[in-house]
């Protein structure tokens, strides 16, 4: 079983920036990739970044491409999400999640349903 916990959401003004941060407790193995979503108000959860555990590598959904920044920390179990130039159409809750299977293609870890386990959210609110 494994457990994920986030923090570091808040308010903060369109432009600036914020850390998102994961607790994942329990067994995560080197298959795992740990991805965040997000959901806006009256709009369904989407996609914004994944990593692999084991080798790091990436992918952003495009509407946040050049401004977010996910990385992890294997030996703390931690993953973060480093949110810069923040914009109002940013504003949702985040959720960090963890996938277990080992996809071949690091951009097929877009699809929510895949992913095994979630954690309850951070709120995060951009203001123009």
């Amino acid at each position: 079983q494994v457990q994920l916990v986030e923090s570091g959401g808040g308010l903060v003004q369109a432009g600036g920036s914020l850390r998102l941060s994961c607790a994942a407790s329990g067994r995560i193995f080197s298959t795992f990739a740990m991805g965040w979503f997000r959901q806006a108000a009256g709009k369904e959860r989407e996609f914004v970044a994944v990593i692999r555990w084991s080798g790091g590598s990436t992918y952003y959904a495009d509407s946040v491409k050049g401004r977010f920044t996910i990385s992890r920390d294997n030996a703390k179990k931690m993953v973060y999400l480093q949110m810069n130039s923040l914009k109002p159409e940013d504003t949702a809750i985040y959720y960090c999640a963890a996938d277990s299977s080992h996809l071949l293609r690091i951009s097929d870890y877009v699809w929510e349903k895949g992913y095994d386990y979630w954690g309850q959210g951070t709120q995060v609110t951009v203001s123009s």
